[in-house]
């Protein structure tokens, strides 16, 4: 499903013993307020109302999630519920700009703005930070790798429908490779994939008692499989990424490996610290140091853990050694922001792993409903007349 702005009017009826449970869930978490507004307005008499939903700051709309849930509920419910889109999906909206109307009697849907807002507000912004990723390195993929950051299942689909959605609108407005998967199962189908990616943990490492041995049980378990190979365990980046690239050569020839990089920030990978790091960058790209830097943007580019310099630094051993159609895979950190400053060093980065396009900042994924019209009158708060419906909209 990809909602498009249009209109639609939801009727169909489920199981009672469905619908019962879904009135249980809203009657559980949902604000007190609006229960207590809905008993009121089922004693004295109800209305016809329509909403208008917005956010406070530029996002990617997904609606989807949110409507599915609106389109459950009237039809638990048996009543006509108006959802009218006014973007489509993965479309770029700017802050305050109404991002659809809900309509409907306000017996009914008074009780569903807490739900419905957790549902689009969080997707709305995490998409928005998967499409810059996306857009800054438009050449790299990405792997959405959140579900351990999530606050649970519920959270995770957000997410994961955010990053797909956000990639998909890279690809469609910059040519972007974007997310080609994400590591779980359950949410697969939202990057057109039956499983989730991924080969190993750092776990599996220790389990082995060497990142080769690790790499030999993957293969012997998995064979045939992609193989992508953490290299920081032991502290020995290089030199266990070559040991397995040399191990497997076939594998390593045919693009079918690949090191990732998830060096901690508490220090360097092998082979660098802060001089050979600035001198590392000054062969590859020489101008990079010279702009001006934040003490943050300085540290991704030349600091400790997977900086620019390290990522530079393992291709370049890679590739001395013959390897070059190893792939890397970066992970760690991997923000809005820290692609920004990759991409402006053109780092040779193959695979980002992140779940850093989750939401930095919490408030900043409130949604907002508002009653913009009762029976048909425009009636708003003051302040948000912004809202109120455009003649002829």
């Amino acid at each position: 499903m990809s909602p498009k702005p249009d209109s639609k009017t939801v009727t169909q009826l489920v199981p009672p013993a469905q619908a019962a449970e879904l009135e249980r869930q809203i009657a559980a978490h949902t604000d007190a307020y609006f229960k207590k507004t809905k008993e009121i307005v089922q004693r004295y008499g109800d209305k016809t109302v329509t909403y208008a939903v917005f956010m406070r700051r530029p996002v990617i709309f997904c609606p989807r999630l949110m409507v599915e849930w609106i389109e459950k509920v009237a039809a638990a419910r048996g009543v006509s519920v108006r959802i009218d889109l006014l973007h489509e999906e993965g479309t770029w909206v700017g802050a305050g700009e109404p991002l659809l109307y809900i309509s409907g009697a306000m017996s009914q849907i008074v009780d569903l703005e807490t739900i419905y807002l957790q549902k689009l507000g969080p997707a709305c912004v995490a998409a928005y930070n998967a499409y810059s990723m996306c857009c800054d390195m438009p050449n790299a993929r990405f792997l959405a790798m959140d579900a351990r950051h999530c606050a649970g299942a519920e959270m995770a689909e957000l997410m994961a429908y955010a990053a797909s959605v956000g990639g998909r609108a890279a690809r469609r407005d910059v040519g972007a490779a974007g997310f080609i998967g994400n590591a779980t199962d359950a949410t697969a189908h939202y990057f057109g994939n039956d499983k989730g990616f991924g080969t190993m943990p750092h776990a599996l490492i220790g389990y082995a008692g060497s990142t080769l041995r690790a790499a030999e049980l993957y293969a012997e378990t998995f064979t045939g499989e992609q193989l992508t190979v953490l290299v920081d365990y032991y502290g020995q980046e290089v030199t266990d990424a070559l040991a397995v690239c040399n191990r497997f050569p076939d594998a390593a020839n045919e693009g079918r490996l690949a090191v990732r990089l998830d060096t901690h920030g508490g220090r360097y990978i092998e082979g660098l610290d802060p001089q050979a790091s600035y001198a590392v960058l000054e062969r590859h790209v020489p101008n990079a140091i010279r702009q001006y830097r934040t003490e943050q943007e300085l540290r991704w580019l030349v600091g400790t853990g997977v900086s620019a310099a390290a990522i530079y630094h393992m291709r370049a051993s890679l590739d001395r050694a013959g390897f070059i159609n190893v792939k890397i895979v970066a992970s760690s950190g991997f923000n809005a922001a820290k692609c920004k400053v990759m991409a402006s060093v053109s780092a040779p980065i193959d695979i980002v792993g992140t779940g850093s396009y989750l939401p930095d900042s919490w408030t900043e994924t409130y949604a907002t409903a508002d009653i913009v019209a009762y029976d048909g009158q425009p009636s708003v708060k003051v302040g948000r007349e912004f809202l109120l419906r455009k003649p002829g909209g």
